[in-house]
């Protein structure tokens, strides 16, 4: 906390089509926090290497993403909307906090266990401690509350942990975090095999909705989703692909479960497949087209970064300084 005014922060790694699974967990959530906390929403880009990039698409996907968070309602003169590669902050408290995290905890991630056994010839140094900087991203903001989806849960606690034990050897260094994670939409599940998340880096194309996918591929994906036996819509564990398309409806609807098992009541899978598909086209559109407005002027979007990452770097330097005079590291004004 920051003054009087509690503290959210949450970022998007700018790696790949962002998904409906993105929009519906995290950035559809992040405006509303605007109107009661400090907000910084960041482009997590020094994230996204822990995995080979290829540069120019790196580039080309940071400024997307930046576009899609001013697409989705995040107002810049509300929200700090920032690059963070470009705030040096987060690095240098993510060197610091290596040194108070153990080997076992990191080893015990379930991302890192993940992406280890999915990219097998690069299970490099960073992948390894990419917690430490996701808690430097948090704690660098003395952040309240993190808006978070369910499988970055175990990072928080982690963070939480690190700060617990920093606290204990340097009384009120950091504020503690509290993950938030959105009831509804919380783990949008693929539309191939519905015990799977849905997953931007997924190889079947028809597994994923894009957020920038066109109505008509919206439409023909959800039209192949996978489904149940049975014709029956109705949300149950024994009928993991309609419940998950339902969760979807329910997010863009507004509807609960037995409102819409009784809409449907009667009717088949085919129809309510294409109801699916309507609703996220329909509900997606206007962000497509904020999308392309806001990308058609790359001036702006560098113009935002700048002012963004000055914001940023304001409150970061405070954290960050206060944390280096406690651990007796030199600093000369």
């Amino acid at each position: 906390m920051f003054g009087e005014q509690k503290v959210s922060f949450s970022g998007v790694q700018p790696s790949g089509n962002l998904t409906i699974g993105n929009y519906l967990g995290a950035i559809r959530n992040f405006a509303a926090y605007a109107e009661s906390y400090k907000t910084f929403y960041c482009v997590v880009d020094e994230h996204a290497i822990t995995v080979r990039q290829v540069p120019a698409e790196l580039r080309r996907r940071t400024y997307e993403t930046l576009a899609l968070y001013l697409s989705c309602g995040l107002d810049p003169e509300k929200n700090t909307l920032y690059v963070q590669s470009m705030v040096h902050e987060h690095a240098e408290l993510a060197w610091i906090l290596n040194c108070f995290t153990g080997f076992g905890e990191l080893s015990r991630m379930t991302q890192f266990k993940d992406k280890s056994a999915r990219h097998a010839d690069n299970i490099n140094a960073g992948l390894f401690a990419y917690p430490t900087l996701m808690a430097a991203d948090i704690l660098l903001y003395q952040t309240d509350v993190g808006p978070v989806g369910v499988d970055q849960k175990q990072h928080v606690e982690l963070t939480r942990d690190i700060a617990e034990r920093f606290n204990q050897l340097y009384p009120g260094t950091f504020t503690v975090p509290e993950p938030v994670i959105a009831k509804n939409g919380m783990k949008i599940m693929s539309l191939a095999d519905p015990t799977k998340k849905m997953s931007k880096s997924d190889e079947n194309p028809n597994a994923v909705v894009y957020i920038l996918d066109d109505r008509d591929t919206i439409i023909r994906k959800f039209k192949r989703a996978v489904t149940d036996s049975g014709a029956e819509v109705s949300y149950t564990p024994e009928k993991p692909g309609i419940s998950n398309l339902m969760t979807i409806y329910s997010c863009f609807t507004g509807k609960t479960m037995p409102q819409i098992e009784k809409e449907f009541d009667g009717k088949g899978y085919g129809d309510f497949k294409l109801a699916v598909g309507e609703v996220t086209a329909d509900a997606l559109a206007p962000v497509q087209a904020n999308f392309a407005r806001y990308l058609a002027d790359k001036g702006a979007l560098e113009a935002q970064m700048k002012k963004g990452a000055e914001e940023a770097s304001y409150y970061a330097r405070r954290t960050l300084s206060k944390v280096q005079k406690k651990l007796g590291f030199v600093q000369i004004r």
